[in-house]
């Protein structure tokens, strides 16, 4: 019976050892490290971009306190997601709905590579993620700008981070139950981010309610469109390494993803700038470079499974949709998206998830899947459902966390303040000098 034992250990042991000797060794690539190193300060660019963007957008009372939205997510989010919130998305599941605590702190998070990214630093990773969550707490500020105190926004973003973005990154990224179960595809964050962020701000929107100025029959005129074309261009720029990056390697899908990115935004922009014309008898600049935008969002989730052609065709899908949104849908609808979060990224989300389902190749990418146009329709099943759970998750955790806040703190800002701008009254300082 000794000499039985003494065999059956023998050949444990050697199953073991063979499979720990055969498991792919993890080795950190030195180009793959830089073209992450490049991503990461690209997507970190989009935020103050987004602040451009925005701030020349509103009144110009309100240049200096909507850019601040922005800026102070870049700090705020940073911490969090450094505290807790990436352990949540990233950390091994805990039963497919969050991450566990193996993270916190960016605890075993160092410069090895990690088995989700094997050829870069593992910390490398968790910060690229990081510019993720950043970007996508101030894509959700335009939706109520000009009528909200700092505190509160920035009350909101550590909160939602927490309990909406981190659970849904970890049900698509991180090895939660859409990914192992639903099999969804979502290359750079069409659901992750922008539906999540859409969603968010239109919830907020309807929460806070109307601004004065427009309650008052007033049009929303952008001050300084200038500013937001730099900001739209900055955009632009960083969305390589938003999409490009995830590719998570200096290889032949980041450049796939790449030429995807810059199409997609440029047909938007073409396909918005015939539709303005026709349906206003003129084209404006901000409809060119909203354009633009819409097509970057909309080939998000897509970009690094789809072929330039459908780029083009998926970029000119979201012109179309996100345009009726802002020009059409709002205005009938009458509630108070102050700079189309819901419109551009909620909307252009949702398009870009759905072409996903309708246009993705193995011939591009062989770790995704076929589309309906490849011989595949349940990828578009799979792709629907992720967007019912992200829209569904979303509305109410950011119903519940802003009526929390509202127990706690006030939000918006008192009729006389919104009045006189919130650069004067939320910083005590102004963003143009008329004196001079």
């Amino acid at each position: 019976m000794r000499f039985l034992d003494i065999i059956l250990y023998s050949v444990v042991i050697t199953i073991v050892s063979t499979n720990a000797y055969a498991a792919p060794t993890m080795t950190i690539n030195a180009g793959d490290t830089a073209w992450m190193l490049v991503s990461t300060a690209l997507v970190m660019i989009m935020t103050p971009g987004l602040a451009f963007f925005y701030s020349g957008m509103v009144h110009s009372t309100n240049v200096v306190a909507t850019m601040m939205h922005s800026y102070m997510k870049l700090c705020v989010v940073s911490l969090v997601w450094l505290l807790c919130a990436y352990s949540f998305a990233f950390a091994p599941s805990v039963r497919g709905i969050i991450g566990g605590i193996d993270f916190l702190a960016f605890q075993h998070v160092d410069q090895n590579p990690a088995m989700i990214a094997p050829t870069i630093p593992h910390l490398l990773f968790a910060v690229y993620q990081g510019m993720f969550a950043v970007i996508t707490a101030a894509i959700i500020t335009g939706a109520f700008a000009e009528r909200v105190r700092l505190g509160a926004v920035l009350l909101f973003s550590m909160i939602w981070i927490i309990i909406v973005y981190a659970p849904i990154a970890h049900w698509i990224w991180g090895g939660g139950w859409i990914a192992t179960k639903i099999k969804s595809l979502d290359f750079a964050g069409g659901a992750v981010v922008h539906i999540s962020s859409g969603v968010a701000g239109l919830v907020a929107a309807l929460w806070i309610g109307k601004r004065g100025s427009l309650e008052n029959g007033e049009q929303s005129r952008p001050h300084n469109l200038p500013l937001t074309i730099l900001g739209a261009a900055l955009l632009w720029f960083g969305w390589f390494g938003f999409n490009a990056g995830s590719a998570l390697s200096a290889s032949g899908l980041a450049a796939s993803a790449f030429a995807n990115t810059n199409i997609a935004a440029a047909s938007a922009a073409i396909i918005w700038f015939i539709i303005e014309y026709f349906h206003k008898d003129h084209s404006t600049s901000l409809g060119i470079i909203s354009g633009s935008v819409a097509g970057l969002v909309a080939i998000t989730p897509a970009a690094g499974y789809v072929t330039p052609l459908s780029a083009v065709i998926i970029g000119m899908g979201g012109g179309i949709v996100c345009y009726i949104a802002v020009s059409i849908v709002k205005p009938r609808l009458g509630y108070d998206d102050s700079l189309d979060a819901f419109g551009i990224h909620g909307v252009g989300g949702i398009w870009g998830a759905l072409a996903t389902g309708l246009f993705a190749t193995r011939t591009i990418n062989s770790a995704g899947n076929d589309g309906v146009f490849y011989g595949n329709p349940s990828l578009l099943w799979a792709q629907f459902i992720t967007i019912i759970a992200v829209i569904t998750y979303t509305a109410i955790m950011t119903t519940v966390i802003l009526f929390v806040i509202q127990c706690i703190i006030r939000i918006r800002v008192s009729i006389e303040e919104e009045a006189k701008g919130l650069d004067a009254t939320q910083h005590g300082e102004v963003g143009y000098n008329l004196e001079l």
